[in-house]
């Protein structure tokens, strides 16, 4: 009769770190650790130094890391999601610009940084975290709103709606990678099933931003079947001026708007 040999024990270092991925998310933090494993913060940092060390771990920044799954070993980058990082890194925050409207389908044109609106100071807008690249927009908390809710695995990420995004694109064309790609963003998006102009407008009058309307009037403007759309921008306008895109140079005045745009867009809608 054979015996069979009881499995050995994992070492203690392995199973507390198994404890503490069975209990966090995909970042895990010094937070994590202590409360999971009943710790001072000293000793969950030094827990995590050392799984750190053995590549159980990588390091995201100071205080927050990665677990390294096994068919990651050796490898430089261990996050094939970036978006997963972005509650614990840069929250509160949620996915916006050019990454909301890749995710909302208003766009076909792919691009290599992840775009983070967050209410967290920040230091420098772009950072690379695990080799992948993010560019960041600090924004007030009351800006973050108007959020739909998805989730990459078991961790829940906030995006900006198709309407909040397109507004907030037209806010600071450059977190929408230039206004002419803003434009083909909007034309995508009025003709979406559960595209709204009002929506549109109720998210522009409580961003606050007077320029929006010149931005999103202009825009409507050229494009077919938006006249309600373009006659409540022109009931909300401004006195003052404002530019197309602040990024690039606007000589031309186009007087109905009130926008300084740059020359190949002065010309009159047909």
């Amino acid at each position: 009769m054979t015996t069979q040999t009881a499995p050995s024990p994992l070492p203690k270092g392995r199973a507390q770190l198994g404890q503490v991925l069975r209990g966090a998310g995909e970042v895990v933090s010094v937070d994590d650790v202590s409360g999971i494993l009943n710790v001072e913060r000293q000793v969950a940092s030094k827990l995590l130094a050392r799984w750190n060390g053995q590549g159980l771990v990588r390091r995201l920044r100071r205080g927050f890391y990665a677990p390294v799954p096994i068919a990651a070993f050796g490898q430089e980058q261990v996050l094939e999601d970036p978006w997963v990082v972005v509650p614990e890194l840069f929250g509160p925050a949620c996915i916006g610009g050019w990454s909301a409207a890749e995710h909302w389908g208003l766009t076909e044109q792919l691009f290599r940084s992840t775009c983070v609106l967050t209410a967290r100071p920040i230091r420098e807008k772009e950072q690379l975290i695990e080799g992948l690249p993010f560019t960041l927009k600090h924004v007030q908390p009351e800006v973050l709103f108007a959020l739909r809710t998805v989730w990459r695995g078991s961790v829940r990420i906030d995006v900006s709606s198709p309407a909040k995004t397109i507004i907030d694109m037209l806010d600071d064309p450059a977190i929408g990678g230039g206004i002419r790609h803003v434009a083909d963003c909007l034309a995508a998006y009025v003709e979406r099933e559960d595209a709204s102009g009002d929506d549109l407008l109720d998210i522009a009058d409580r961003l606050g931003n007077r320029a929006v309307f010149k931005r999103l009037g202009f825009l409507a403007e050229r494009l077919p079947g938006q006249r309600d759309l373009v006659e409540a921008c022109h009931e909300r306008l401004s006195r003052g001026t404002a530019k197309l895109d602040p990024s690039a140079p606007c000589p031309s005045l186009v007087t109905r708007w009130r926008l300084w745009v740059p020359p190949s867009w002065s010309r009159e809608p047909a």
